[in-house]
């Protein structure tokens, strides 16, 4: 499963709204990449559809959606957002990952 604070959860669901999206309805796509300077980097996007390759979840009143292969590097990972003045906007806390970026946005096994 993948979690969403509720700092996230507020700013997911103002950020779909700003972008013609319903969070009671659409989703939020997270996924896995190769690249950034740790090796594997994040995606977050927005989406109205899900494909029969995405495991779901709903937490926190957000619709999750993740493709298989992308789900085994984000097993009990739990996104947050930190704002403010030296915030970092929205942050994976990764359990899985054993090294990451200084940045927070790639990470490696």
């Amino acid at each position: 499963m993948i979690q969403v604070s509720e700092s996230a959860s507020k700013k997911i669901v103002e950020m779909m709204k700003d972008d013609g999206f319903d969070a009671s309805q659409d989703y939020v796509r997270v996924g896995v990449k190769s690249g950034g300077c740790s090796g594997l980097s994040y995606e977050l996007k927005f989406d109205k559809q899900i494909s029969e390759n995405d495991k779901v979840f709903e937490d926190n009143q957000i619709r999750i959606a993740v493709e298989k292969k992308s789900f085994l590097y984000l097993v009990g990972t739990t996104l947050e957002y930190s704002g403010g003045l030296n915030g970092k906007g929205f942050i994976f806390n990764n359990p899985n990952a054993s090294r990451t970026c200084g940045c927070g946005e790639s990470f490696s096994l």
